[in-house]
């Protein structure tokens, strides 16, 4: 499973890098593939334990912020393995090509 996760801190005005480091930290303490771009923290493992990781870095976010939003987008494969990378690798053979 691919799960693709936004955290936001609400009610702690503009500036939510140090909040969503947070987050960040929690993932990739986690051990599991990972990886974060401008938008989305995306992780990659066994569906229990990529929502055990999204559920402590809410948590995170949430023991200093008083509001939290959060967005989720997940890719279930059974038997699928290392599809973080793989998926891009795809996409960019098929833009060479």
């Amino acid at each position: 499973m691919i799960a693709a996760f936004s955290v936001t801190p609400l009610g702690v005005g503009e500036d939510v890098g140090e909040y969503v480091a947070d987050a960040v930290r929690v993932v990739r303490e986690s051990g599991l593939p990972n990886r974060t771009d401008a938008m989305f923290t995306t992780v990659e493992g066994e569906w229990d334990e990529v929502m055990e990781v999204v559920r402590r870095a809410v948590a995170a976010v949430e023991a200093r912020a008083p509001r939290v939003s959060v967005v989720i987008k997940a890719d279930i494969r059974p038997g699928v393995t290392d599809a973080l990378t793989t998926k891009v690798e795809t996409v960019e053979r098929h833009l060479s090509g």
